[in-house]
């Protein structure tokens, strides 16, 4: 009897402690993720997951348990999220060890050099004036050695002072020096035969940048020409074989009619490669400083505002204090030959001689101090 009392006892008070334990003294759990007692992360998701927090010990309050589950008798309060800590200080890290060495990059041709310069003929250096600026021109005898002597026998006369561009066409060619400002246009000096073609020799200075089956193609004196094979030099009676001069951009060329010894004193110059007035035209030159003035003359047949050509004058004829010193990068030299390898290289295939630019370096004329005579002149 006695014992069955006391196990109600017990009974009754371990009934009446379970219903006095608050709710928010549960057993922690331990975070393991996003959700009721996770730490949020605001930074790389990618970071480590956080460090679990320690087990709370026997009748402690949890603040995970408690933000969870608030005591019935007290009113809901609201989450609190935690501030983010501050990241400690960064530790000095120590030099990563010795890598291997980057790859070589692979260069198809060196870099070539500071390129070698040569003075251009001054007796072959036309200086042409217009109302959008100068374009300075190299002659080629060499090619058309009665063309280029009629230009300057014009230029040096003062023919082709003031006289209009008045055939302009959008990427092909800008037209001028005939009398009349129209085609059809000369002057008093008789029709020139044509010189569509030359003969080339080994003694004539050049240098080869292709060779095409049957055929070969470079640069005359900065000039961009076509030739059949130099191999048939040793088989030719004057040891030379047919070469012409190539419409490349920039090409200065003899106008003519249709039939084709009728070139006097119009000429043209192209504003864009056009390789078929090949063999058909006679090349007086190439421009060698102004392509851009040429590209930018006024467009039509005639244009609505004609440019012209304000003066021409041969670079030997002018007086030594308006003389600028006009220098060629030589074509023949070892660097411009890596320009030529590197250029075919970045072509490929499509590589062409008029893809080859001759560098030009222009110095404006010195101008003598006061009290001192400029060469050439009387004191």
């Amino acid at each position: 009897m006695i014992r069955s009392r006391t196990l109600a006892r017990a009974a009754v008070t371990l009934a009446l402690a379970t219903l006095s334990t608050p709710a928010w003294a549960e057993p922690p759990v331990r975070a393991s993720g996003r959700g009721s007692g996770a730490v949020e992360s605001f930074g790389d998701p990618a970071s480590p997951a956080p460090v679990p927090s320690a087990p709370v010990q026997a009748g402690a309050t949890s603040p995970a348990a408690a933000d969870a589950a608030p005591a019935p008798d007290r009113p809901k309060r609201p989450r609190r999220r935690r501030k983010p800590q501050p990241a400690p200080a960064a530790q000095p890290v120590a030099p990563p060890a010795a890598t291997a060495p980057a790859p070589t990059v692979v260069v198809i041709s060196p870099t070539p050099p500071a390129l070698e310069w040569h003075p251009s003929d001054p007796d072959n250096t036309l200086i042409l004036e217009t109302s959008k600026g100068t374009v300075i021109i190299a002659l080629s005898p060499v090619m058309a050695p009665q063309s280029v002597a009629r230009v300057k026998q014009l230029s040096r006369a003062g023919l082709y002072d003031g006289l209009l561009f008045h055939r302009v066409i959008d990427g092909f060619v800008a037209q001028t020096g005939n009398p009349n400002n129209h085609d059809g246009g000369k002057s008093t000096e008789p029709n020139l035969p044509p010189e569509f073609t030359f003969r080339l020799g080994a003694d004539t200075p050049h240098v080869v940048a292709q060779r095409p089956t049957g055929g070969a193609a470079g640069l005359l004196q900065g000039q961009p020409y076509e030739s059949a094979s130099e191999d048939l030099m040793a088989r030719s009676p004057d040891h030379r074989v047919t070469a012409w001069g190539a419409y490349c951009a920039g090409v200065m060329g003899m106008g003519r009619d249709a039939s084709p010894d009728s070139g006097n004193s119009e000429i043209f110059f192209t504003r864009e490669p056009a390789r078929r007035l090949d063999r058909g035209y006679s090349v007086v030159g190439r421009i060698l400083a102004g392509l851009d003035i040429i590209r930018g003359l006024a467009v039509g047949e005639p244009p609505a505002s004609p440019d012209k050509m304000v003066r021409v004058r041969v670079l030997a004829d002018m007086p030594m204090a308006e003389r600028p010193t006009v220098e060629v990068a030589d074509t023949a030299g070892p660097a411009y030959q890596a320009l030529i390898e590197r250029t075919r290289a970045q072509r490929g295939a499509d590589f062409s001689v008029c893809d080859l630019e001759v560098p030009v370096r222009i110095h404006p004329p010195a101008r003598p101090s006061p009290g001192t005579v400029a060469p050439g002149q009387q004191p």
